[in-house]
């Protein structure tokens, strides 16, 4: 066992691997503690772009980092699995066996050391309770379900050419991920058409997306002439957008909603609703909130440890909650990044993180896109929309490239997926 301070993160997300990078340049890079990164895949995403691989929009290997490969590059170690206990009182955490994808066993359950335990295991989409969802309803929360749902939808786009008929989708959630969701699938479709053309004979199918939201306008979280542009430009795309529609079920073909109404569709997505992976009920007691969110204080240490972190969408400050998103996960990434290293060498207390709300942006695929900035006017605050608000939301994937590449190689990076994007089709195929 090192005598080094052992620092465990648990999470590759936005925050997991942010911090691991940043502790790993600072604690990790001077031997002050060991760095940990612990995660279930063997590769990162930037979780705003995984409708985009679901849609198969998006199919380069750079837009993937290894957590190996970066582990190493960046004085920090990896290992998959996924943390399924936490004795608090010994400081030791419990990781599951790992199995390969066939279910063959790779690594029995295995127990980590820690002196300061980083929980970043982000979040998940929330069924309520509904019956037949988790049977019946793909989710796009990590990789492996994005490319999932685009194999689902592929094969479906198959079956629809051969036997000339549309191609249903219903998606559940009218925030940013079913929104952005519906018109990249709408774009995908079109980049297929020339390729349909001369492999198939036909022209594609027709593709019919109901986007239900149970509020009364989509992206509540924006203002609402974001909501209505958004809603009218996804209705000139040709998606059925209804507000005020809660889903009571969910079976084989479709979804039946509250009012009775059933809305038939083969592809079925669930992207309603935010909660912590069910694995935090098992975080040695920790006080959770009823999203199984872990309670924390301002400073980011759990309500009941002060040996624990918690940070972006499986956290929640009681009084002063923050939204789910890439923004928040790394402002407290880079915060506790700052401030842990003191705590380690020198026991000073780590300050509270204040959240400065930068603004928010959606991209409707390549038709449109909105900014909102805090404040009154579009600079210092308001809503811009079109070209600009699709290349901010570029730039800020671009940005997060950098921060965990440096400048050199995340320019390197773009200018790679550039040249690929002239030799390879710019949508998944197979």
């Amino acid at each position: 066992m090192s005598d080094r301070f052992e620092v465990l993160i648990v999470g590759g997300g936005v925050a997991g691997l942010s911090l691991a990078t940043q502790l790993g340049k600072s604690l990790g890079k001077r031997r002050k503690a060991r760095i940990t990164l612990i995660d279930k895949s063997f590769s990162h995403v930037w979780k705003p772009m995984l409708h985009r691989f679901a849609a198969g929009t998006v199919v380069s290997e750079n837009d993937r980092i290894s957590f190996i490969t970066h582990a190493s590059g960046h004085n920090f170690e990896f290992w998959p699995g996924e943390v399924v206990s936490i004795d608090r009182a010994k400081r030791k955490v419990v990781l599951g066996a790992f199995h390969a994808p066939d279910q063959s066993l790779v690594l029995e359950s295995r127990t980590m050391q820690y002196d300061a335990l980083v929980l970043a295991v982000g979040s998940c989409a929330n069924d309520f309770g509904t019956p037949g969802v988790k049977e019946h309803c793909l989710c796009i929360d990590n990789l492996v379900e994005a490319n999932a749902f685009n194999e689902k939808f592929r094969m479906e786009l198959i079956r629809s050419f051969a036997n000339s008929t549309k191609l249903d989708i219903a998606i559940v959630g009218g925030g940013a991920t079913g929104t952005q969701l519906a018109a990249e699938l709408h774009k995908a479709l079109d980049i297929f058409d020339p390729y349909s053309l001369h492999a198939f004979g036909r022209i594609p199918p027709k593709l019919h997306i109901t986007l239900l939201q149970s509020g009364d306008r989509i992206l509540p979280a924006f203002p609402e002439q974001v909501s209505h542009a958004a809603q009218s430009e996804l209705e000139r795309l040709g998606v059925t957008v209804r507000t005020s529609s809660r889903v009571a079920a969910a079976d084989a073909t479709g979804l039946t909603l509250k009012d009775g109404t059933y809305i038939k569709a083969p592809l079925r997505v669930w992207a309603a609703g935010v909660k912590a992976p069910d694995v935090t009920h098992s975080y040695g007691g920790l006080a959770l909130n009823k999203s199984g969110q872990v309670l924390i204080n301002a400073n980011l240490t759990a309500k009941d440890d002060p040996h624990i972190f918690a940070l972006g969408d499986c956290s929640f400050i009681e009084g002063d909650p923050l939204p789910a998103t890439a923004q928040v996960a790394r402002q407290q990434a880079n915060h506790l990044a700052r401030y842990l290293p003191a705590w380690v060498e020198h026991g000073r207390v780590v300050p509270s993180c204040v959240f400065r709300n930068k603004g928010a942006i959606v991209a409707l695929g390549k038709y449109n896109g909105w900014t909102a900035f805090p404040g009154g006017t579009v600079w210092g605050g308001g809503v811009s929309h079109g070209l600009a608000a699709r290349l901010g939301h570029l730039l800020l994937y671009r940005q997060h490239q950098v921060a965990l590449y440096g400048f050199f190689r995340g320019m390197m990076s773009f200018y790679s997926e550039w040249i690929e994007g002239r030799i390879r089709p710019s949508v998944r195929l197979d």
